[in-house]
């Protein structure tokens, strides 16, 4: 450790990122990217970004690409936060929303960015627990706490909460914010954000990186209260005015308003799960529900470790957690159908099936 560094940072503990190797031919199913290119109609309008404008900075209340999601989702610009990617936008609603002097909580198993988040801001967190199904039990969520948020679908599980369980919390806990965390929520859920205009307290996270295969883009926004996002917004103009560039504002709204290129690629990797998932039980995995566009499965006669060794041995790379009740699971993003075979293919070499 630096003697320079500052004593927060001394203590952190960073997220680690998805592995991003050079590999020839290398089947790449360990960060969740969308395997299906981004709209035409995006990539058009990217290109046609790169001119002379770029000389300027870019709009920083980002207002095209607000109206473009206020008319998705049938709500207000006014409702709507966008940010540089969807972790920006979490570490914003950690900062803005998510302090108070009773603890944060969420899942003991979910995204690993919270606890990070909470390091980072001197958050005081809870983990509660997931049954033994790898559930959200809403119920477990009491009013000793200062904030809540969560993953739906949950990320690493792919377990997705259904629309009553998250009114209900919001509506039992009216004074506490409730974050829902929804990168994952159109391969398979319904989006919270109609309940936001019902719920002050509720916020949805949203990111572009998923859905419409713009990971490389960074694009995210939140939906919910005016009071909430003005309170997002104070932390973001301090931080950063500018947080989406040119090229990226111009790409996140063609991408927004090319919903046939959205359903047909969201609905390729729907089926592909399903077959994936499928093919998996064939081979004696236990493979949770999962509405994303990964899996998340064991073997009972072979490691989680092990299992992604063997896999890493014939160029797969899937995503292996070395932690507390998740240690012998494998997290399998949803690739084509060609790497859903490589995989099929791979794992009947390892388990020895003929």
């Amino acid at each position: 450790m630096s003697r320079f560094w500052s004593p927060v940072v001394q203590s952190l503990i960073p997220y680690v990122p998805g592995e991003q190797p050079r590999i020839d031919n290398l089947v790449k199913l360990n960060t969740n990217e969308n395997p299906y290119g981004p709209s035409p109609r995006a990539l058009h309008a990217m290109r046609e970004a790169a001119n002379d404008a770029l000389r300027l900075y870019p709009d920083p209340d980002s207002t095209a690409f607000k109206h473009a999601v206020a008319r998705r989702y049938g709500v207000e610009p006014r409702n709507v936060f966008v940010g540089n990617g969807s972790d920006e936008v979490l570490a914003h609603v950690f900062a803005a929303l998510l302090r108070h002097d009773r603890p944060l909580a969420f899942p003991d198993v979910t995204y690993s960015f919270y606890p990070s988040y909470c390091r980072l801001f001197g958050i005081e967190y809870r983990t509660v627990a997931l049954n033994d199904h790898f559930e959200i039990e809403v119920d477990a969520y009491g009013d000793d706490v200062g904030a809540i948020i969560f993953a739906n679908p949950n990320a690493p599980t792919g377990h997705l909460l259904p629309l009553e369980a998250i009114e209900s919390l919001a509506k039992r806990l009216p004074d506490i914010p409730v974050v829902v965390d929804e990168a994952y929520i159109d391969f398979g859920g319904e989006s919270a954000v109609p309940l936001t205009r019902q719920y002050e307290n509720l916020l949805v996270v949203q990111t572009l990186s998923k859905s419409r295969s713009l990971a490389g883009l960074r694009v995210g926004f939140a939906i919910g209260h005016v009071d909430l996002i003005e309170g997002i917004e104070r932390v973001k103009n301090i931080f950063n005015s500018y947080p989406i560039n040119r090229i990226a504002l111009a790409g996140a709204v063609a991408a927004m308003e090319d919903s046939e290129w959205f359903e047909t690629t969201r609905q390729r990797v729907i089926r592909s799960r399903e077959r994936m998932s499928f093919d998996l039980r064939e081979r004696g995995f236990e493979v949770l529900p999962s509405a994303a566009n990964f899996v998340f499965a064991r073997h009972p006669g072979y490691g989680g470790a092990a299992l992604a060794a063997a896999l890493r041995e014939r160029a797969i790379l899937v995503r292996h957690f070395a932690l507390s009740r998740i240690d012998q699971f494998l997290r399998i993003s949803v690739g084509t159908e060609e790497q859903c075979d490589a995989l099929v293919n791979a794992l009947d070499d390892i388990l020895g099936k003929k």
